[in-house]
């Protein structure tokens, strides 16, 4: 009999944590999760990933109906209106149904849910209300939360200025939408809005959006945006904010320095980023100290300094997206167990829910440059069949391949469906392909990954429908 009442506990239960509570409990390992929200899940099902999609999508649906693009296709709707009560209470629905479903698996898998924040009182011991929980290995999984604007408090509840969270939750829609921060949640969120009928200004303090992107993916992004009417102030700071009666008054100004300016807004969103959930972890009990970014620092397995603690997901360095986390939580539960779990950090996709769809794996060209020659295939998704077919001009899909070794070094697209395509290019590039490995391998006919095909026959030099 173990000394232990685990042999794994996993704090948080986000796409992480429940997943790596999950895969240990398959791995025959007794397990439980500590998780303080009602529902499970963590901030992707609750409050991140999935509203956001279900909002996202049915705001195209709408636009398209309202905007005379369904009137191209033959399809007339006399009369429409937007049920924006309907809408929300269709994103209520999908996360229900997905946090229960969590809910379920750790029935299925015999993992125990222990409802409250844990909080270290020694190397294998933590607290939940109240109660002392020991266990064999403890992985650490709490994510990470909204980073403040300082001089800009969010209030979610008085819906003026709001973050990801509150802009969920909007009961109207705003005339004049300020979005601080021209990151992935603010373009998504800000696009929600924008097809619902609101003005959207995106304030960036960057002199480009999507920061960390592939740099011609973020040029093209900008033109397309600004195509939808998205306004831009880039290289733009802000410094304060006033909450009036009926909205709020931005005061931004250059970041390089120059005179300041008045923004008069209905609501808005800060994005400027994430920062790990560490606070009353009392890591300080076991001498866990964070590094200059507030992050664990962990080992190629996943293990802290600290024996038997283990970190993954947000709170340590790289991405903060679900699907690193997730792989990461298979990892290390793989690692306790006594088998080898990896996760290939070089091949992790990122992706913009838009419309169209960003999406990024592996190096940019500018990186890319930076450590040898290579070789840039790049071809238009106008030139595409189906795209061109379902009136989806926007986009190319660009693969950057080493000069010598022809090895997929990094893949960009915008297209309608580009995170759906970019698993493709993740896989072959987890093969370590050539471009010449996807250009000879067959596409269906007629899809959007056809584009991907013809980006590589272009690191050759010779598309077919170019």
């Amino acid at each position: 009999m173990s000394d232990f009442d685990y042999d794994v506990l996993v704090i948080g239960a986000g796409p992480g944590g429940y997943v790596a509570a999950i895969r240990a409990a398959q791995l025959g390992l007794k397990t439980a999760c500590a998780e303080s929200r009602e529902t499970l899940g963590g901030t992707c099902l609750n409050v991140g990933c999935i509203p956001s999609k279900a909002l996202l999508h049915a705001s195209e649906l709408y636009d398209e109906a309202a905007n005379g693009a369904l009137a191209k296709l033959g399809v007339k709707i006399d009369k429409m209106s937007l049920d924006l009560p309907t809408l929300q209470g269709q994103r209520v629905d999908a996360v229900k149904g997905l946090t229960g479903g969590v809910e379920f698996l750790f029935k299925k898998n015999k993992v125990t849910w222990l409802k409250g924040l844990a909080s270290f009182t020694g190397a294998n011991t933590v607290e939940v209300n109240g109660e002392k929980v020991t266990a064999k290995n403890i992985v650490i999984a709490t994510g990470s939360s909204v980073a403040p604007l300082p001089g800009v408090a969010v209030d979610n509840a008085g819906g003026k200025i709001v973050d990801s969270t509150g802009a969920l939750e909007l009961d109207k829609v705003p005339g004049h939408l300020v979005v601080v921060g021209g990151g992935v949640i603010g373009l998504e969120l800000g696009s929600v809005w924008k097809r619902l009928g609101a003005k959207v200004t995106v304030v960036e303090y960057l002199d480009q959006i999507l920061p960390g992107m592939d740099g011609e993916v973020r040029k093209e992004a900008n033109k397309i945006f600004k195509k939808q009417g998205f306004e831009y102030k880039l290289g733009t700071k802000v410094t304060g904010a006033e909450v009036g009666k009926k909205g709020v008054t931005l005061t931004v100004e250059p970041a390089a320095g120059g005179e300041a300016e008045k923004i008069e807004a209905d609501v808005v969103l800060v994005s400027i980023g994430r920062r790990p959930n560490t606070e009353g972890l009392g890591l300080d009990k076991i001498g866990l100290e964070l590094n200059a970014r507030g992050q664990i620092e962990t080992d190629h397995e996943f293990g802290t300094k600290v024996p038997g603690v283990w970190a993954i997901g947000d709170v340590i360095p790289g991405p903060m997206l679900a699907h690193k986390a997730e792989d990461e939580g298979i990892a290390v539960a793989e690692n306790i167990a006594g088998l080898t779990g990896i996760v290939n950090h070089d091949v992790i996709p990122s992706v913009v829910y838009t419309k169209p769809e960003i999406a990024g794996v592996g190096l940019t060209e500018e990186a890319a440059k930076e450590k040898g020659a290579i070789k840039v295939g790049k071809f238009p998704m106008l030139a595409n069949s189906r795209a061109k077919t379902n009136h989806e001009p926007d986009g190319f899909v660009k693969i950057i391949a080493d000069a010598e070794t022809d090895k997929v070094l990094g893949v960009w697209i915008i297209a309608t469906v580009a995170g759906t395509m970019i698993a493709q290019a993740a896989q072959a590039m987890e093969f370590g392909a050539s471009s010449e490995d996807i250009a000879y391998t067959c596409h269906a006919h007629p899809t959007h990954s056809e584009a991907i095909k013809e980006a590589a026959m272009a690191v050759r030099g010779k598309p077919i429908h170019m």
